[in-house]
């Protein structure tokens, strides 16, 4: 299926002046005009940010209360203990502030729910456990605005608990002693969409400026902060490309044996936000994934090589296993979504007996990819309950559409474009039903599978060194796109498929200017066009080195005939 082309209409004028301005070539003058970054204090920000640009943490609602109760159990040497989730952004939150409290003088404990057992979030056996360890403050970190009954629990037996969260909160907050969390409805805070890690960051932040420490003292976290919101797939904008920006220059020389081992097993020599992605951010979420999250908290917060050497071993192995069983559930969910036509629907949802709670999410996430259409895996256990996770595409909210089914489902919870259901096995057929009448009144069908593309681009005006300057609007992430472009009525100067059909190689030709392409997952394009065809091609410009020389190549996102 070919997708919808959304070519930015840029301001020539616009994208002149800043050319001009600032010395900088017109590929990259124009896609800050098209991201609306043309001011001279948002261009700074954006291309050289610095640690002058944070925002007072104490900006943020209940700061004040939640530093003042924190400096009052370092002085009392309380026992205190932080919750964070099993996830890279709550394995990071975890990390950074256990080891800002380690430097101010607190030894705190962590507590992370077990994924299989537990499921996300606050429980009561958990809390129980907390108070009988003795335990007098739970700080929160990537999750709790959700967890009333619990913190009112909490409450009931002597516990005070601090909330720091970046998820939405529901119509009323956990009655906490401080709730922080900048999605709340009365936050006057100037960014709203830091990760989890990202506010645990701004809470060490606010305690080391009030016991006037010096910057380094949190500072020096930004490299385990950068990873965890990367990973966490916010945008990266604002003060999160901030913290990214300045993170990665820190993950280059990280001092965190941990961190440093993982990227080194992972085969990534250059450190960009694609190594924190594909390389870092698989490994730590498949122990979350597998039941095992501690292990990848005990690689962040180890100093002892051997250790840490130990560890990775079981990150990589979890991973390993967990990619194994990724491609089991994968492989039986597309038989199944074949052979009983599912892909005909307008949703797919799909489900395996003991299919693994853990991967699901993944699975759905290709499906949904796969066939351009929402998806919901469930996995059925013995006693007829479903556990499932559904994905989404762009213009479909998914929790709102399950609203409008909920009488079908024991529970569900999620946001729009990615949820967790459970369902009994006897009411599957008649939600599948429900789910698809939604899809049908919602015009699902005339959703079109848009490419947002920069700019046109003339072949002939591209070199190494404007390719090159497309580096300063990394790290690249979510609301800040890798910039594609489009290249029209190009000429194939020769074609073939890759690795036993799946890849596509093409060398194209505009007037006397030759580039070589790429298209993964192509192949089959390979039968369609023949060389001499012109064609119009959507891709990323990037610099492949082969055998020690640099040749610039279009690694393609979409083909068409050329009209």
């Amino acid at each position: 299926m070919n997708k919808k082309w959304q070519i930015y209409e840029t301001d020539d004028e616009k994208v002149r002046e800043l050319k001009e301005k600032y010395k900088i070539n017109s590929l990259l003058a124009a896609i800050l005009v098209n991201r609306g970054i043309t001011d001279e204090e948002k261009i700074r920000k954006f291309l050289e940010p610095t640690r002058q640009d944070f925002y007072n943490p104490y900006l943020m609602k209940d700061m004040e209360i939640a530093v003042n109760r924190i400096i009052k159990a370092i002085e009392s040497q309380e026992k205190v203990i932080i919750y964070g989730d099993y996830d890279v952004d709550g394995i990071t939150s975890i990390t950074v502030l256990k080891k800002f409290l380690k430097d101010v003088g607190l030894e705190v404990s962590y507590y992370i729910p077990n994924r299989l057992e537990e499921g996300y979030g606050l429980n009561k056996n958990a809390v129980k456990k907390i108070v009988n360890e003795g335990y007098t403050l739970m700080i929160t970190v990537d999750c709790g605005i959700s967890g009333i009954d619990e913190i009112d629990y909490a409450n009931s037996l002597g516990l005070e608990v601090i909330v720091t969260d970046h998820h939405e909160p529901g119509e009323s907050l956990p009655k906490a002693l401080a709730v922080i969390d900048n999605k709340r409805k009365d936050s006057t805070y100037p960014f709203r969409e830091l990760a989890g890690v990202g506010v645990s960051f701004k809470l060490c932040q606010a305690i080391g400026m009030k016991l006037e420490l010096k910057e380094a003292t949190y500072l020096k976290y930004l490299d385990i902060v950068c990873i965890g919101t990367i990973s966490d797939i916010v945008p990266l904008v604002d003060e999160n490309r901030v913290i990214t920006k300045l993170g990665l220059l820190l993950v280059k020389q990280t001092k965190n044996l941990g961190l440093k081992s993982i990227i080194d097993s992972s085969g990534y020599t250059k450190i960009n936000s694609s190594t924190i992605s594909f390389g870092v951010a698989p490994r730590v979420n498949a122990c979350g994934r597998m039941g095992k999250a501690e292990e990848a908290l005990e690689l962040l917060l180890s100093t002892d090589i051997y250790k840490v050497n130990e560890l990775t071993k079981k990150l990589n192995e979890h991973n390993r296993k967990r990619q194994e069983i990724e491609k089991f559930i994968y492989e039986s969910a597309i038989e199944k979504i074949e052979k009983n036509h599912l892909n005909e629907n307008r949703t797919i949802i799909v489900g395996g007996e003991g299919w693994h709670h853990g991967v699901i999410g993944i699975v759905s996430s290709k499906i949904t990819e796969m066939y351009f259409k929402p998806s919901i895996l469930l996995s059925f256990e013995e006693n007829g309950i479903g556990k499932g996770s559904g994905r989404s595409i762009p213009g479909f909210d998914l929790h709102d559409s399950l609203m409008k089914c909920q009488n079908t489902l024991e529970k569900f919870g999620g946001h729009s474009m990615a949820v967790g259901v459970t369902i009994k096995k006897e009411n599957l057929e008649e939600f599948s039903k429900e789910f698809e009448k939604v899809a049908a009144d919602e015009k699902i069908e005339e959703i079109p599978q848009v490419l947002n593309i920069d700019a046109k681009v003339d072949l002939n005006l591209i070199d190494k060194e404007m390719i090159d300057s497309l580096k300063e609007l990394e790290p690249f992430g979510e609301a800040n796109k890798m910039p594609i472009f489009a290249f029209k009525n190009l000429r194939i100067d020769s074609i073939r498929a890759l690795s036993e059909g799946k890849h596509l190689k093409l060398t194209l030709k505009e007037d006397n200017r030759i580039i070589n392409a790429i298209g993964f997952n192509m192949g089959t394009l390979a039968e369609e066009y023949k060389i001499g065809d012109k064609i119009d091609v959507a891709g990323v410009l990037e610099i492949n080195t082969f055998n020690g020389v640099d040749n610039l190549q279009i690694n393609i996102k979409d083909v068409m005939k050329s009209i």
